[in-house]
């Protein structure tokens, strides 16, 4: 069956705006323009507009969908199995936070009492749904689905009390990074401490430690303009600096960058 910009448009739920920036970007093509000059759409077009809107659903920028099904090696079947996976702990996140909800409901109206680690597991879950819409394609093409998995579970495992300590141990690797990055030394005191508290903040996240991983948290930081911008936010050139300070805490210095 063939589909018109409009007919395809309103099968998806989506705008005519919509799929003809996806034609300009070369996303999603129509098969063939017909004799009117109207885009048409055929089979294999409504199958790559699913994955894309699949992919737009788990937060995937559109550059890297194209990067994905444009690929020579791409696979439909694989690609939505790795959706239905994703969809189905986003599900389950989403259970999560709707009981949280619902608790909450409850409590004001005065028919349960919640402690208050239940209060902190739906703030918790929304942290990590967050944090996975922004990153997880990253992290987990970096770390592996496994690694990435381990550090959720140990946060949502974390008490009250870690987490208010995981916050100011954040405050301090910033105020004390600043405060070095004055020095212009990343081997100074002041820039190890900021490395060392890194450290520990980062341990709050993670089952294990290793200096590798370390050293490439802090170059990703550099290389991912939204986490530079985060570090740089309050003093341009920090994101670079606790890199450098960090390599050589860990003694990684001769990876950085020339």
């Amino acid at each position: 069956m063939e589909y018109t910009v409009q007919k395809m448009a309103k099968l998806a739920g989506v705008t005519t705006r919509t799929l003809r920036y996806y034609d300009e970007i070369g996303i999603l093509k129509p098969a063939r323009i017909n004799s009117s000059g109207y885009r048409i759409y055929g089979q294999a077009e409504v199958d790559r507009l699913q994955q894309i809107l699949f992919y737009r659903e788990l937060g995937v920028s559109l550059e890297n969908i194209k990067d994905i099904v444009t690929a020579p090696d791409f696979n439909k079947v694989k690609a939505l199995r790795e959706h239905r996976e994703k969809l189905i702990k986003k599900k389950e996140q989403l259970e999560v936070l709707i009981a949280n909800v619902d608790k909450t409901i409850a409590q004001a109206e005065g028919r349960i009492i919640m402690t208050d680690k239940e209060k902190f597991e739906g703030f918790k879950q929304k942290m990590i749904e967050d944090n996975e819409k922004k990153y997880g394609q990253e992290i987990r093409s970096k770390y592996g689905h496994e690694q990435v998995d381990r550090s959720y579970q140990k946060f949502r495992s974390m008490t009250r009390e870690q987490y208010a300590e995981l916050e100011k141990l954040g405050t301090r690797v910033l105020e004390t990074l600043k405060e070095a990055y004055a020095t212009g030394d990343p081997a100074s005191e002041l820039a190890q401490k900021a490395a060392d508290l890194h450290r520990r903040w980062l341990s709050f996240y993670w089952d294990s430690y290793t200096k590798e991983a370390h050293a490439g948290v802090v170059q990703m930081y550099v290389d991912d303009e939204r986490f530079k911008a985060y570090y740089d936010k309050q003093q341009p050139g920090a994101a670079a600096f606790l890199r450098d300070a960090v390599f050589i805490y860990t003694g990684m210095n001769k990876c950085k960058e020339k």
